[in-house]
């Protein structure tokens, strides 16, 4: 049975940091490309950034680049994303995928960005 438990979003100022975790389980974890996607309210959910099976490649939206890193624990079945200079636009709930992405989602992480 697939899980992904993601955590370690909250409440932080504009310009502060904030690191995500996302652990998984139910597949095969370090053959699978994953993603970080968000989704603001009122609005559908973006991609926000990819990381390959190992580690060696990573992607992110224009809108996140330079302030946000993707990383990834194989040995953890755990994908992480740290968000740095998060701005109100960055307001969201962020949620791990596979990608492409699965029919099956976690329970999200609240990030709030606001003073």
């Amino acid at each position: 049975q697939v899980q992904l438990v993601e955590s370690g979003g909250g409440l932080v100022q504009p310009g502060g940091s904030l690191r995500l975790s996302c652990a998984t389980s139910g597949f095969t974890f370090s053959a699978k490309t994953m993603s970080w996607f968000r989704q603001a309210p009122g609005k559908g959910r973006e991609l926000v950034a990819l990381i390959s099976y190992s580690g060696g490649r990573t992607n992110y939206s224009g809108s996140v680049k330079g302030r946000f890193g993707i990383s990834r624990d194989n040995a953890k079945n755990t994908v992480y994303l740290q968000m740095n200079s998060l701005k109100p636009e960055d307001t969201a709930v962020y949620y791990c995928n596979t990608f492409p992405s699965m029919d099956y989602w976690g329970q999200g992480t609240q990030v709030t960005v606001s003073s």
